[in-house]
């Protein structure tokens, strides 16, 4: 080592999360040991990849070495595993940046969403990409030699920690480019210091890695197991998604989503296929069985690697997928593409947007394969999709005009069928029930499952047994606001315009509710005058059967609900006025028709508990409560 090398050494901290993160490591998956070398080898692999990529445009990067690997060493005498690449390697300020700090977005809701259960948080360790700080499991120090592919010999980094509060760098030499984690191990894990061992976990974990992971041959000599001199490769060295679906067992395919997604649990499902016609591509995707934890980032770049002619391309290759299917993994390699296709040119390609096209249908296939399996096994993987998911394929509804049917026959919601607030119910499951006569599709909106299912808007539909589906999501506004009719029924709010129930409407009841229009004419228009401009209109109610009031949005206005989620987003929302709805059955209103000395404040409290029962709220809740505290000592003094 050079003396200006010896003086360039220099101690820096670990990032906050970094430490934290190391302790969560070690902890979470010291049950999962091995686990340390498919981590390790799957960034050696990474490594390759972009080495390859960058050499599209700059072969002299490859320099006398165009052959890539990885290669796998141990030291019995100095207890040291070696995972070694010839990719792109690292310069000083990529080690501190990349095995330093932790520059992500998503950091503080990664941590936020811990929860203390080691195998939950193993998984979310897994999504977050950091498998490099696994290595602490069973070292108790790390080295990372790394030159970076173009640098000068003496232009390497040599990190280094123990995996406590901090590390150091310095430059050092490197013949090669490419990176070596050197693992020192702990005590009591000498069973890794063994040929066997390190091979079988590669095959068990690595098999699919495209490049060949070589080891040293081992032979037995005078009855003891020694190393030879000769290479060997371990796995199979071949493109997984490029072999026949024949040849690939399904642990095997497991494995190597656990390699693309970086998650650590099995996949929910996935489909594999060719496709061939006027673009030739090889998709395999995957669905993991849980969401991750930035699922609602809808800027967070992660999901289908590309390759062309088995040529890593990019990571998250998000022009193959749409949003609303984000949380896809998986594989495309594109026979037809340019081995120089950059993101502009996929922005404006229509190759690319023809395999997108046939990944989105595949990827919904294979959902309706679940949701309409007759085995009970596929309708559970269906569930937990829906309970991981589901919220997300419904943006798809609005996103996604051509395959806008398929989607909705997808979706599950809550409903009055039934007891439990489960997304069960699917569109199709509800027209089946639709009562004889029945013409639309009834929901209600609200912030909460408890608000909409306790909403007074339901009462005439409660009465007259009508299935009402509720619709609780903040994104089921979305829905509704895109999805206007399935299979031929139109989707109707029961809190937006006038009731109409078609032929479920007894005629009796209609002529009732006319004559107490008529009747109560006067009322109406005292109640509208006291309420001013807080209303567009007071009318008698056909919906209510047990409350006195109700608001409901005139039939082109935004419902309250999504009133209420716009101002939550710090959007403008549309300046428009309820209609105050009243019961001419119930007490207080019938009450309030000969009511004189405090009527406008009657009639306000009418309109506040209707405007309470359905979100929303108070202007002026301190006045709220004082009518309130006056109309029960009036009471009393009764």
């Amino acid at each position: 080592m050079s003396e200006s090398a010896t003086a360039s050494r220099e101690t820096l901290g670990f990032q906050a999360e970094v430490k934290q993160l190391l302790q969560l490591m070690i902890h979470s998956l010291y049950s999962n040991k091995e686990i340390f070398l498919r981590e390790l080898v799957s960034n050696a692999s990474d490594a390759c990849d972009k080495l390859r990529f960058e050499a599209l445009n700059n072969g002299a990067l490859y320099g006398d070495d165009s052959e890539l690997k990885i290669r796998i060493a141990f030291d019995k005498a100095a207890r040291t595993i070696t995972i070694s690449d010839n990719g792109i390697g690292l310069s000083r300020e990529e080690a501190v940046q990349h095995l330093g700090t932790i520059a992500k977005s998503g950091t503080r809701e990664f941590f936020s969403a811990l929860t203390g259960d080691q195998a939950k948080d193993a998984n979310l360790i897994g999504q977050f990409g950091v498998g490099f700080y696994s290595s602490f499991i069973i070292a108790d120090k790390v080295t990372v030699i790394s030159r970076r592919a173009g640098l000068p010999a003496d232009q390497a980094v040599c990190w280094e920690s123990a995996g406590e509060g901090d590390y150091t760098v310095e430059m050092v030499d490197k013949a090669t480019r490419g990176t070596d984690v050197i693992l020192h191990l702990r005590d009591g894990e000498d069973e890794f210091l063994s040929g066997w061992k390190l091979k079988s976990i590669i095959r068990k974990y690595s098999d699919h890695i495209t490049l060949p992971i070589l080891m040293k041959k081992e032979e037995w000599k005078d009855g003891e197991q020694v190393t030879t001199d000769e290479d060997e490769t371990v796995n199979q060295a071949n493109a997984l998604w490029a072999r026949a679906k024949s040849e690939i067992d399904d642990e095997q395919y497991k494995e190597f989503y656990k390699h693309v997604a970086h998650d650590f649990e099995d996949p929910l499902c996935w489909t594999h296929a060719k496709v061939e016609g006027k673009q030739e591509y090889t998709q395999l995707l995957y669905i993991p069985a849980r969401a991750p934890f930035d699922l609602w980032d809808r800027n967070a770049r992660h999901g289908i690697k590309l390759y062309v002619r088995r040529v890593f391309i990019m990571d998250d290759a998000e022009k193959l997928m749409p949003l609303y299917l984000r949380f896809v993994r998986g594989v495309v390699d594109s026979a037809d593409l340019p081995l120089n296709v950059s993101r502009e040119i996929l922005q404006e390609s229509k190759d690319i947007d023809n395999i997108r096209s046939g990944c989105t249908r595949k990827v919904l296939s294979m959902l309706e394969g679940l949701a309409n399996s007759e085995d009970a096994a596929d309708k559970e993987k269906y569930t937990k999709f829906w309970e991981a998911f589901g919220a997300v394929l419904k943006e798809g509804v609005g996103e996604d005009f051509a395959n806008k049917e398929r989607i909705a026959g997808l979706l599950r919601f809550a409903s009055t069928h039934g007891d439990g607030d489960q997304q069960v119910v699917s569109l199709a499951d509800y027209i089946a029930r639709m009562k004889e006569g029945q013409e639309k599709i009834y929901y209600v909106t609200a912030d909460t499952f408890n608000a909409a299912k306790n909403s007074p808007h339901l009462e005439i539909f409660k009465k007259k047994g009508i299935e009402v589906l509720l619709l609780s999501d903040r994104v089921d506004e979305w829905v509704v606001g895109h999805l206007t009719e399935f299979e031929g029924k139109s989707l109707q709010s029961v809190a937006k315009g006038g009731l109409d129930l078609g032929k479920l409407e007894d005629e009796a009841e209609k002529k009732e509710a006319e004559k107490a229009a008529d009747e109560y004419k006067e009322l109406l228009e005292k109640v509208k005058a006291a309420l001013g401009d807080k209303v567009k209109d007071v009318r008698v109610t056909y919906r209510l059967t047990d409350s006195p009031s109700c608001l409901v949005s005139d039939e082109h206005d935004p419902s309250g609900n999504l009133a209420r989620l716009l101002k939550a987003a710090g959007q403008k929302a549309p300046d428009v006025k309820p209609i105050l709805e009243i019961n001419p059955q119930h007490p207080a209103v019938m009450r309030l028709k000969y009511e004189e000395p405090r009527f406008d404040d009657w009639a306000v409290l009418l309109f506040e508990q209707a405007t309470l029962a359905e979100g929303g709220q108070l202007d002026d809740p301190a006045g709220f409560v004082k009518r309130i505290n006056d109309l029960m000592m009036a009471l009393s003094a009764k």
